[in-house]
């Protein structure tokens, strides 16, 4: 699924071709306003080259608004390259894309999105610096940065069950959805805080085994968004919030580490009409790119953690200004990061 569309123009959106190497996709800059635009590299099997461009743009779009959310000297760009069909050469591929950073002179900073990992950043920084999400040095800010976006939507919806039920997470049953890097790390912490788990995956053997683990129950993809729980968070693709959804959701809550949650603006005001607290998706999974920014700046794990914690107080502030002002907590968030997008003042 992909998400609503976009609300401006990209500053520059870039097609990605090599036959060879099998590259096929985009980088999309969305802007440059706050320093280098830097998010993720989506891998993902797309229909057509413009599924993957309309992904991207609106991907970059949301790194954007979530960089400047997390107060971080970037803008917000994205890559998306669509996966071949056939046999192909990993490496190869994500060399040529480091190529295609490389030829943007830093205005494009890449790291780790779904569909790629580790190894397919330090084969990208075979062609350019320009990439973060690398094996991580002692003392310094990297390596995979799923743990962080984890901990970030962690903090995010601690925060939120205390303002939508007045208590912590202890008890409340919480249905995640997509329990992969950042699903499967989200589950862990909410088990030892004492949650009670109901997991689905789009593979089911993933799902059944970190039930087995954690004690959780294990529902279908198709019906995760249905069943009854407290929270629901969604930590697959986007657009997993639309009006199906909507017309089965029982939780009183929605915190999740997807993208692009609201598959429409107004999806928004039907939650909050229903009384259904939504922990803006930008804003709780910032985790991972403010671990690829401490990476490039050459920061501290230390760095890392004081900001991802943060997540938690700025998600409450959203959440209480908008209840206090009767606005959609996304209408909050977006007027509160577009206020910081603008270009950064160098002494």
């Amino acid at each position: 699924m992909v998400a609503a569309t976009t609300r401006s123009v990209p500053e520059e959106c870039i097609r990605l071709e090599d036959k060879e190497a099998g590259l096929d996709g985009f980088i999309v800059i969305h802007s440059t306003a706050r320093g280098p635009a830097a998010g993720g590299c989506r891998f993902w099997s797309y229909d057509t080259p413009e599924a993957a461009m309309v992904d991207a743009m609106r991907l970059a779009e949301g790194m954007s608004y979530k960089n400047a959310s997390a107060e971080l000297p970037l803008g917000g760009g994205k890559a998306v390259l669509r996966r071949p069909a056939g046999e192909f050469d990993r490496r190869r591929l994500f060399e040529a894309f480091g190529r295609a950073v490389a030829r943007l002179d830093g205005r494009y900073v890449t790291a780790e999105d779904v569909g790629t990992g580790l190894e397919d950043m330090e084969n990208i920084a075979h062609a350019t610096r320009h990439v973060a999400g690398r094996t991580a040095r002692p003392g310094f800010a990297g390596g995979d940065p799923s743990p962080w976006t984890a901990l970030g939507v962690f903090e995010a919806m601690k925060a939120a069950a205390a303002i939508r039920f007045g208590g912590s997470l202890a008890g409340a049953r919480v249905a995640v959805q997509g329990v992969g890097n950042v699903g499967g790390r989200l589950a862990r912490l909410l088990a030892d805080e004492g949650a009670r788990l109901v997991l689905a995956d789009i593979d089911t053997q993933r799902a059944q085994a970190l039930a087995s683990e954690l004690g959780a129950e294990v529902a279908s993809i198709a019906d995760i968004a249905g069943v009854t729980a407290d929270v629901f968070a969604p930590c697959a693709l986007g657009g997993a919030l639309d009006e199906a959804v909507l017309g089965v959701l029982k939780a009183a809550l929605v915190c999740g580490a997807a993208n692009n949650q609201l598959a429409t603006p107004e999806i928004a005001e039907v939650l909050r009409a229903r009384d259904i607290l939504y922990a803006p998706d930008y804003v709780v999974n910032a985790g991972g790119i403010i671990n690829v920014a401490a990476e490039y700046l050459g920061e501290s794990e230390a760095d890392v953690r004081g900001r991802v914690v943060a997540i938690g107080p700025r998600t409450a502030g959203i959440l209480e200004m908008a209840r206090a002002e009767g606005l959609t907590s996304a209408f909050v968030a977006d007027r509160e990061a577009e206020a910081k997008m603008r270009p950064l003042c160098v002494a």
